[in-house]
C-alpha cells in the first residue's frame, strides 16, 4: 500500500521500524505485569496503565526515529543513497538499541529488588564505579547478561538490515518518482505529536502517570526512559521547604517549648539524674541489611541470629525500630545527623549543599572519636560525612592486616577483631563507630571460619520466612556469628565493663514478613525499614525490652541521654528513655514512589506526594476497630504530623550546616 501511494522508501523503513519498537516496548510491559503485578489487581484493570503507557512509549519510538526522519528532507542523507549511510543509521539503531535493553534490564533489576522504576537513584551507582562493578562482577553471572545483551542487540540489528533489504527489494520494479518530502514534513509532524503527547491536550509529562491513584499501574505506565530521564531535576536538593508553617507541630513533637527559643530547633540538653557518671565508652555498630523480621528477636522459626537475641535480653532492646529509609548511605546519613534523607534522587551523603551537618558526637567531649570500616570510606561518600566529626581517626581498606574478603574489603569478624585491637589500647573514653557490610551481594563467608556452620534449609522454608536463598540466609547468620566474635573477643578487655554497646541496622530488607508480622510489613513494605536497635551494657544498664516505635534518627540523642554531660540537639532525634517525650513515631519516606509516612504503636499512615492517595493500616493485629470519624481524626493528625517532620528535615538538610 505505501508503494502504491508512492511513499518515500525512507518512510516505509521508519513505519516498519516504528512497529518493532513497539513491538519491543509493550513486551517489556507485557512482563512487567507477568512478573511484578499485585495479586489484589486484575489485568482488566490495567487498561488505563497500557493506554497511558502507550502514549510514553510513542513519545520514545518518536525521539528514536525523528533523527532518520529528518536528516532524509534531505536525500543524500537517506538510509537509501548509499551502502555507507545504511550501515551508519544501521550502527545507529544499534546503538540505540543497546541503550533501550540496558534500561529496560536495569528496570527489572531495580523493580525486583526495590519494587519501583528505574529512575535518577542509579546514577549513584556510576559515583562509586569502583565498588559498583566490583559488586556486579561477585554478585551476578554477568557475562552471561552481556552476552544475552549484546544478542538480542545483534539479532535486532539483523532485523533492522533485513527490514532495510526488505523495502529496496519491494521497491525494485517501481519506476523512479520525484523525492517527495512533504511524506517526511507528515512524519515529522506525526513524531512531533507522539513527543509532545498523542491524544493529549496538554503536553504527556512523568506525574501524568500518578492520576492513576495507584503505585503499581503508575510505575507500569512509565517506561525507565522517561521515568530516568525525568527524575534528573530530582537530584538538587530544594532551598524552597514549607517548614515555617509547620513549626508548631514540630514545636510539639520534640517539645521544643521547654528548651528552644523562637522558631529555633536547636535545644540544650541537661544530663538527667539517671545518667552515668562513669563516662563509658561508646561502640556504635552500625549493621549492613539487618532486616528485623528475618532475625530470632521477631520470632522467625529459622533462628538466623540466636546470639544476638541473647543480647536483646541482656541489654535495653527497641523491638519497633524502624529507619527513615532504605539504603545504607541514607541510614548511616540518618545515625549520624539525627535527619532522615528526604532528598529524592540522589544521597544526602553525596550532595555538597547536604553532606556538612552538625553531629552531636562533636559533643562528647573528652573522647577520642574512631571511624571503622571494612572496605573504602569514600565509598557514598562516608568519608565526607565522617569529617563532620571533629578528631575523628578513621580505619579503612589498606589499615588492616586482615586480607580483603571482597569489594567490600574484609570481613566483618576481621573488622571487629581490628577495631577491638584498637580501641582496647586507649586511655581516654572513647567514641568507635563499625560499619559493616557482609550482610550484602555477594553474600561472602570467608574459608578461614571454619567454626562457622550452618545447616541447609529447603527452599519453600526460606521463602516462607522471608530469604531468597541459602546464600543469603548463610549471610544473615554469619552476621550473627562476628557479633559472637566481637563481644566474646571485648568481655576479655578492660574496657568492656565500662562500655555501651549500640547496635542499630542501617536498613530492612523487602520481603515476606506475614509468618511473624501484620501484613502492613509485606503489603506496605515496612520490612524495608524495621531494624533492631540494642543498648548493651551489662555492668551498666538494666534490661529492658520496649515496645513503642521509634527512630534510626534517635540513636545518637539517646547515647548522649546516658552521659553526665550536657548536649545541643539541633535536629529531628529524641532521647528515647526519656519518659516525658512525646508520642511515640517514627518517619518513614520511600523515595522513588513518592510515599511519606510515620509508625506509631498501633498504625502505619502514610501519603503520596504524588498521587492522591493515603493509607492507614494496623500495625498490630487484634486492635478494636475505629469509626470512621476515629479514623478520619487520625489521618488528619497523622498526615500533618507527616508533613511536619518531611518539610522540617528538607529545610534541615540544607540549613543544619556543620559549624554553625
Amino acid at each position: 500500500m505505501l508503494i502504491k501511494w508512492r511513499v518515500p522508501k525512507t518512510i516505509q523503513w521508519i513505519v516498519t521500524l516504528f512497529f518493532i519498537y513497539l513491538f519491543i516496548f509493550t513486551a517489556f510491559r507485557i512482563a512487567t505485569v507477568i512478573c511484578f503485578k499485585p495479586a489484589s489487581i486484575s489485568v482488566l484493570d490495567l487498561w488505563p496503565s497500557f493506554w497511558l503507557g502507550l502514549k510514553y512509549d510513542l513519545r520514545w519510538i518518536a525521539f528514536i526515529l525523528f533523527p532518520i526522519a529528518l536528516f532524509s528532507l534531505y536525500p543524500k542523507f537517506s538510509p537509501f543513497y548509499s551502502e555507507r549511510l545504511k550501515k551508519f543509521w544501521t550502527i545507529y539503531l544499534g546503538i540505540v538499541t543497546l541503550l533501550v535493553l540496558f534500561f529496560y534490564g536495569a528496570d527489572f533489576g531495580q523493580f525486583a529488588y526495590i519494587n519501583a522504576r528505574l529512575n535518577a537513584d542509579a546514577l549513584i551507582f556510576a559515583e562509586d564505579p569502583q565498588e559498583s562493578i566490583q559488586m556486579v562482577w561477585q554478585s551476578y553471572p554477568i557475562v552471561w547478561i552481556l552476552i544475552g545483551l549484546f544478542g538480542a542487540v545483534l539479532m535486532v540489528t539483523w532485523m533492522f538490515r533485513r527490514t532495510h533489504v526488505g523495502v529496496e527489494g519491494k521497491n525494485m520494479n517501481v519506476h523512479k518518482f520525484t523525492y517527495r518530502r512533504r511524506w517526511h514534513v507528515a512524519a515529522l509532524l506525526l513524531l512531533g505529536w507522539f513527543m509532545y503527547g498523542f491524544l493529549t491536550a496538554a503536553p504527556l509529562n512523568f506525574f501524568r502517570a500518578f492520576n492513576l491513584n495507584d503505585e503499581f499501574k503508575s510505575n507500569l505506565a512509565l517506561n525507565p526512559l522517561q521515568n530516568f530521564f525525568t527524575t534528573l531535576r530530582f537530584r538538587k536538593p530544594e532551598f524552597q521547604t514549607k517548614a515555617k508553617e509547620h513549626y508548631p507541630e514540630i514545636a510539639r513533637f520534640l517539645d521544643l517549648q521547654k528548651s528552644s527559643t523562637s522558631n529555633s530547633y536547636s535545644r540544650l540538653v541537661q544530663p538527667g539524674s539517671k545518667t552515668l557518671e562513669s563516662q563509658p565508652n561508646i561502640v556504635l555498630v552500625i549493621c549492613e541489611s539487618f532486616s528485623m523480621y528475618k532475625s530470632s528477636m521477631s520470632g522467625n522459626p529459622l533462628n538466623s541470629t540466636p546470639y544476638f537475641n541473647e543480647l536483646c535480653h541482656n541489654g535495653i532492646f527497641f523491638e519497633r525500630c524502624f529507619s527513615p529509609t532504605f539504603g545504607t548511605a541514607r541510614g548511616v546519613f540518618a545515625t549520624i545527623t539525627g535527619i532522615p534523607d528526604v532528598q529524592l534522587s540522589t544521597f544526602a551523603t553525596r550532595n555538597d549543599a547536604s553532606v556538612n551537618q552538625r553531629t552531636i558526637i562533636n559533643d562528647f567531649n573528652g573522647y577520642e572519636k574512631f571511624y571503622f570500616i571494612g572496605g573504602r570510606s569514600q565509598f557514598n561518600n562516608f568519608s565526607g560525612l565522617v569529617k563532620n566529626i571533629k578528631d575523628v581517626h578513621v580505619y579503612e581498606e589498606g589499615s588492616y592486616s586482615a586480607k580483603k574478603l571482597n569489594v567490600w574489603g574484609i570481613s566483618d569478624k576481621n573488622l571487629f577483631l581490628e577495631a577491638n585491637a584498637v580501641i582496647s589500647k586507649q586511655s581516654k573514653p572513647f567514641f568507635a563507630i563499625i560499619q559493616t557490610a557482609d550482610n550484602h551481594r555477594p553474600f561472602d563467608i570467608p574459608e578461614e571460619d571454619t567454626d562457622f556452620h550452618v545447616k541447609p534449609i529447603p527452599e519453600e522454608e526460606l521463602a516462607k520466612n522471608g530469604f531468597e536463598s541459602q546464600k543469603e540466609f548463610n549471610a544473615f547468620a554469619y552476621t550473627d556469628y562476628c557479633f559472637q566474635k566481637f563481644i566474646e573477643t571485648a568481655k576479655k578487655e578492660a574496657y568492656f565493663s565500662n562500655t555501651i554497646f549500640v547496635f542499630v541496622g542501617d536498613h530492612g530488607v523487602e520481603g515476606n514478613a506475614d509468618a511473624v508480622y501484620p501484613h502492613a510489613w509485606t503489603e506496605q513494605r515496612l520490612s524495608d525499614e524495621h531494624i533492631p536497635l540494642l543498648l548493651y551494657a551489662p555492668d551498666l544498664l538494666t534490661p529492658q525490652i520496649r515496645t513503642e516505635a521509634v527512630s534510626q534518627i534517635d540513636v545518637l540523642p539517646t547515647i548522649a541521654g546516658l552521659l553526665q554531660q550536657p548536649y545541643t540537639n539541633h535536629t529531628l532525634g529524641r532521647d528515647l528513655l526519656d519518659s516525658c517525650k512525646n508520642e511515640n513515631a517514627a518517619f518513614i519516606i520511600y523515595h522513588a514512589p513518592g510515599w511519606i509516612g510515620v509508625v506509631t504503636d498501633h498504625y502505619f499512615y502514610r501519603k503520596n506526594i504524588r498521587i492522591n492517595k493515603e493509607e492507614l493500616v494496623p500495625v498490630k493485629n487484634n486492635l478494636p476497630p475505629q469509626t470512621q470519624k476515629q479514623a478520619d481524626s487520625t489521618k488528619k493528625h497523622l498526615s500533618e504530623l507527616t508533613s511536619a517532620i518531611y518539610e522540617t528535615a528538607r529545610w534541615m538538610l540544607v540549613n543544619n550546616k556543620n559549624g554553625k
